[in-house]
């Protein structure tokens, strides 16, 4: 239980580094900032819906759900939810950017490097 709170925890901080990056920064660093931020929320999110998914399977998730939404932008679906919603702009985003896949590695790498660091550390307590 407490992996899972612990989760939500990280959950709620990485939304207030991702808001603080994109207010303090500008350009190559608040976008693939922000891109990298997003993949370590998704892995945090998996890690609350299936607490005892392994860091491994946690990252490859978020890393396989960032790709689909960004391959997605391949087509016109992203572009024309986003002009409709300031939601769908931030989740889905509207133009294909090839850079983006690689900083999502990075996203997904840190929240397995996390994760991994915290399962050891956990193991043996209740």
């Amino acid at each position: 239980m407490w992996i899972r709170l612990a989760a939500v925890g990280a959950a709620v901080v990485i939304v207030g580094l991702g808001l603080g990056l994109r207010g303090a920064a500008a350009g190559s660093v608040a976008k693939y900032g922000g891109d990298a931020l997003y993949t370590l929320l998704l892995v945090a999110l998996v890690v609350v819906v299936a607490p005892r998914v392994t860091p491994l399977t946690g990252a490859a998730s978020a890393l396989a759900a960032s790709w689909a939404v960004e391959f997605l932008q391949l087509s016109d679906v992203p572009a024309e939810l986003s002009r409709r919603s300031a939601v769908a702009r931030l989740v889905l985003g509207s133009t294909f950017n090839p850079p983006d896949l690689f900083w999502y590695a990075v996203g997904a790498a840190v929240g397995w490097l996390v994760h991994a660091a915290v399962a050891r550390r956990s193991e043996g307590n209740p």
